[in-house]
């Protein structure tokens, strides 16, 4: 089968790119042949060109420039009928305008797919793809699903879950220099929560739920993993360095910025936490399961998917924010219940949610749209 894939990122700073990263390693090329379309140029493109896998930059500037979205549209038509691709997968709803656009000037209007990275809540750009001829739209998890099924008109959906590659692990030595070079004490026990820096990520509730624990007299040191990425919410980060300033927290908290690799901060975390209320599909809980860290999340979304409560992490109420700093109080005086955790979530993990599972789903699943 070949397949011509559309993305519009240059860059692999979030979750979507980095699965589409971990589908393009493990899928089998005998059998499906990827071409990969970038809307802009970046290192993402030259990860992808060093797995052997076609790659092409057709740079489409910003959607409401109008010459510039003809342009791309045209540049991908082009590819379209030099390719002649079975199926053509736009990897989120920016690119389902391009791509689908295309396969419409190049008579392969039925012959699209495409990825939705988000949970649908009647933004125009979700709707504007959605209108767009495709044959099917793949999602995460079950929210999801229903989201986009709730769009009109009504396309055929399908499910497949996310998955990761087993994580490197690094040296005590290594991560008794990195604990000191972020200033963390080594008694302090160490909650933190990875992600892009946005208001949906629910790093504000991470920061006060850090605030309750130090208020009921738990020494702890919170740890705040990721940046404003793509500049997706300016503000948003200096509003969350006012608030750790308002509620005192300097001295217990740690912004990292931007990191090449989590693995190494996730394994100097006693607890992860994910905030998000709504969360697609919580990579960042696999890759911290993967790891043996206790997870803590919101019921909502893809972490009820991912989580099984009270056997593989802890799920809360999405009802009850303050319910937060109970249950990370609880994990807290309980290392025991942590250890537990840490080793059913690593099974789970293991057992579900491997790359290699991920990829052969994505691969099924595209065939049986593709045969449809």
């Amino acid at each position: 089968m070949k397949l011509v894939i559309t993305v519009p990122w240059g860059e692999r700073v979030g979750g979507a790119e980095n699965l589409l990263w971990t589908f393009l390693r493990h899928v089998d090329q005998r059998q499906i042949t990827p071409t990969v379309v970038f809307l802009r140029p970046g290192p993402f493109q030259q990860d992808i060109a060093s797995l052997g896998i076609e790659t092409v930059v057709v740079d489409a500037g910003r959607v409401r420039h109008v010459h510039s979205l003809v342009r791309a549209v045209r540049d991908i038509a082009r590819l379209l009928r030099y390719k002649k691709p079975d199926l053509v997968l736009n990897w989120c709803a920016k690119t389902q305008l391009y791509g689908a656009l295309a396969a419409c000037l190049t008579g392969m209007s039925d012959r699209v797919v495409w990825w939705q990275q988000g949970v649908p809540n009647g933004h125009w750009l979700d709707r504007l793809a959605t209108l767009l001829p495709c044959r099917a739209v793949g999602c995460y998890s079950n929210l999801q699903r229903r989201a986009q099924e709730s769009h009109w008109p009504h396309r055929q959906t399908f499910i497949v879950h996310p998955g990761i590659e087993n994580p490197a692990t690094f040296s005590e030595e290594g991560l008794l220099a990195l604990r000191k070079r972020l200033n963390i004490p080594a008694t302090r026990t160490v909650v933190g929560i990875v992600g892009r820096l946005e208001p949906s990520k629910g790093q504000h509730r991470f920061l006060r739920a850090i605030q309750g624990l130090r208020e009921r007299g738990h020494d702890i040191h919170g740890l705040v993993v990721g940046c404003n990425a793509i500049n997706l919410a300016p503000g948003y980060e200096t509003r969350l360095r006012e608030l750790a300033h308002e509620l005192h927290l300097c001295d217990n908290l740690t912004f990292t910025g931007y990191v090449p690799e989590v693995g190494p901060y996730l394994q100097l975390m006693d607890i992860s936490v994910n905030a998000s209320m709504g969360e697609p599909f919580g990579l960042v809980l696999l890759e911290a399961m993967a790891l043996g860290v206790p997870v803590v999340a919101f019921a909502l979304g893809g972490p009820t998917e991912i989580v099984e409560p009270g056997h593989s992490g802890v799920l809360l109420s999405p009802d009850d924010e303050d319910s937060l700093v109970d249950a990370l109080e609880d994990l807290v005086l309980d290392p025991g219940r942590r250890l537990r955790l840490g080793r059913v979530g690593y099974e789970r993990y293991r057992a579900n949610f491997s790359a290699k599972r991920m990829a052969l789903a994505m691969e099924r699943c595209l065939r049986e749209v593709c045969c449809a």
